[in-house]
């Protein structure tokens, strides 16, 4: 075996795991990175009854009012979550949502349930998910249909 082979054998091994971990930490970089993705909702919005979906490709999340608690949950876990509420004067007012359980889940005390306590009644609503630099935003309709 001459001394070329002997290094090329050495070397082979390093310049492996060097390729591995330089591939891995650009795939990374490239993940961190900020996107923006458009939520739209899946059928007839109805926040009040528990059934308004918003969906992007195959992340989707739930919005739902109970008892003055405005949740969201998602198929992915999540790390941010905040709900706007829109005025008649295109004027929105942040409600930052807690994590209830999980990261699937959030939480916080809203005036919608309220505001959409009647059958017939309809709000604005805007909606910003964070999850690993990815950006998911909603502006839509809700409307209460019992």
């Amino acid at each position: 075996m001459n001394k070329h082979t002997k290094t090329a054998i050495l070397v082979a091994p390093i310049l492996t795991i060097l390729g591995f971990a330089l591939a891995d930490l650009w795939e990374e970089s490239e993940a961190q990175q900020e996107r923006a993705f458009e939520l739209v909702p899946f059928g007839h919005c109805d926040v009040s009854n528990q059934k308004c979906i918003l969906k992007s490709g195959e992340f989707e999340i739930n919005v739902m009012d109970a008892n003055g608690i405005t949740t969201v949950n998602s198929t992915y876990p999540l790390d941010t979550a905040t709900l706007f509420l829109v005025d008649k004067n295109n004027q929105a007012k942040p409600y930052q949502l807690g994590m209830k359980d999980s990261p699937y889940y959030w939480k916080r005390e809203t005036p919608i349930g309220t505001l959409l306590s009647n059958k017939g009644d309809s709000a604005k609503l805007r909606v910003i998910i964070e999850i690993k630099g990815g950006k998911y935003f909603a502006e839509f309709y809700t409307q209460t249909t019992q």
